[in-house]
């Protein structure tokens, strides 16, 4: 897709694509409201604007829509409608050791019931191990810091999904407005 065309898709069309990048209703709706972007800056400078008007409720409301990490089989049957964008997000669990999903799995579990959502991290990029070390790292945060990180991360990942979605666009680079 490109920007033009995402410009150009009615309104119900522009919510079902812009769902795929950030589940939350209130992100969509307002980014759908936006348009037209003259250029991609502009679509990710709105993104960030957007995203930093949201509520708790906005957040788990995205959240809600991820498969805990590590859980591939979740990941095809839950979110098949975002599959081509979230496919990729978790390739570095793939080649993880049995014990790194187990205890990918765990820790996920105590997040969750200390939290109350599940653990949130852009994960492109990462390996397994990596996403383990943050995890229990993240587990001693207080609820009200963690959420504001868990946000961060999710604004990242929908920068990226956004990214991915145009054709000929590369990935914000790091430092950019996300």
């Amino acid at each position: 897709m490109t920007l033009s065309e995402l410009n150009t898709l009615s309104e119900e069309q522009a919510t079902e694509t812009l769902r795929q990048c950030c589940a939350s209703s209130h992100w969509v709706e307002c980014m759908v409201a936006a348009r037209p972007f003259a250029n991609i800056e502009s679509l990710l400078i709105a993104a960030n604007a957007v995203w930093s008007h949201c509520q708790k409720s906005d957040y788990l409301e995205a959240f809600d829509a991820h498969p805990k990490i590590g859980d591939i089989n979740s990941l095809k049957k839950k979110y098949q409608n975002t599959q081509a964008m979230a496919g990729h997000e978790q390739s570095g669990v793939d080649e993880a050791n049995a014990g790194t999903l187990q205890a990918l799995a765990e820790n996920n579990g105590k997040y969750e019931r200390r939290f109350g959502y599940i653990f949130i991290v852009c994960a492109t990029g990462k390996s397994a191990s990596e996403m383990l070390t943050l995890l229990e790292e993240r587990l001693h945060n207080e609820p009200a810091d963690e959420l504001s990180i868990a946000a961060a991360e999710q604004h990242k990942i929908t920068s990226i999904r956004l990214c991915k979605m145009l054709k000929n666009t590369s990935l914000p680079k790091e430092g950019a407005i996300l």
